[in-house]
């Protein structure tokens, strides 16, 4: 099985597990494709064979690539979905970060759950995207799609900045804030929630718009239908806002409209049988545990 591999610099002491991964792997007679920038990395931790080849986007790798492993966080697994985008390879995630949302698998369980994905034992989750458009302006080198949020945001310490959003053509608010966020069910445990906004099944079909910081304090999270087609018209004092797309961010200007909407396509994360949403909400956010100190 051909297998791509993407990951980022990371501290030593993660060293053994990526060496007992890789060993695994080639144990299983797996064909490894390693991102260009991080094989370089690899390449002055630990001794990597010679069959080991690279690649530095999707269109360079072998179309029947059984799937996509992600070694990192959450912000790494973000920054594979995006290699990945529509080709619709199956993306896993082994957590050498903090929380782990998206990136499931602890590094203590790298060969058991490595035996059940080659052996087909795991379940395939379609989560939904967002796009944005900024007209005929390029955006994030052509790839504007985000599996957490899309987020305006105010440009520097300033004075708030007022978001007119548009909702399938009507106005739904002016939003008088630091910002807002369009996130999806996925991104809804991540910025969004900080913010107060809800916590969304995946596959539930809506998306939540959440301010950020806003001066009426009576405006809240909005839960939208996946079908929607969001319209921004941004006013700020320094003629500019900051635009991110997941871990991506650029300068805009005001002058720029922006168009948000569920993305034409969805991305495959593979689920491990014993892994459920809602065991990991209970595991990363420690609901039912008694956390007072007698």
């Amino acid at each position: 099985m051909k297998i791509a591999i993407y990951g980022r610099e990371f501290h030593p002491s993660v060293i053994p597990y990526v060496r007992q991964l890789l060993d695994h792997l080639i144990s299983r007679q797996a064909e490894l494709w390693i991102y260009d920038s991080f094989h370089r990395f690899l390449t002055e931790q630990i001794t990597c064979p010679h069959q080991f080849r690279t690649y530095h986007s999707r269109e360079q790798l072998p179309e029947d690539t059984g799937f996509m492993l992600s070694l990192g966080g959450d912000g790494t697994m973000l920054a594979a979905v995006s290699i990945v985008g529509p080709s619709g390879i199956p993306v896993a995630g082994i957590n050498f970060g903090r929380l782990g949302f998206l990136a499931s698998i602890n590094k203590g369980e790298i060969e058991g759950a490595l035996d059940a994905i080659l052996d087909g034992a795991y379940d395939i989750q379609q989560r939904a995207l967002l796009s944005v458009a900024a007209g005929d302006t390029p955006l994030f080198d052509g790839n504007p799609f985000a599996l957490n949020d899309i987020t305006i945001f105010k440009y520097d310490s300033s004075a708030m900045i007022t978001v007119q959003a548009y909702l399938n053509g009507e106005l739904l608010n002016a939003y008088w804030a630091d910002g807002i966020i369009v996130a999806t069910p996925t991104g809804s445990t991540a910025y969004s929630l900080s913010c107060g906004g809800p916590i969304i099944m995946p596959g539930s079909g809506n998306f939540v718009i959440t301010p950020i910081s806003p001066h009426n304090l009576n405006v809240r999270p909005v839960v939208i239908s996946n079908d929607f087609e969001l319209d921004l018209k941004i006013e700020s004092r320094t003629g500019k806002f900051l635009l991110s797309c997941d871990s991506k961010t650029e300068t805009v200007s005001t002058d720029t409209r922006l168009k948000i909407k569920r993305a034409a396509f969805d991305i495959n994360l593979i689920r491990l049988k014993n892994h459920s949403f809602f065991a990991t909400l209970r595991n990363k956010l420690l609901w039912g545990i008694d956390a007072r100190n007698y």
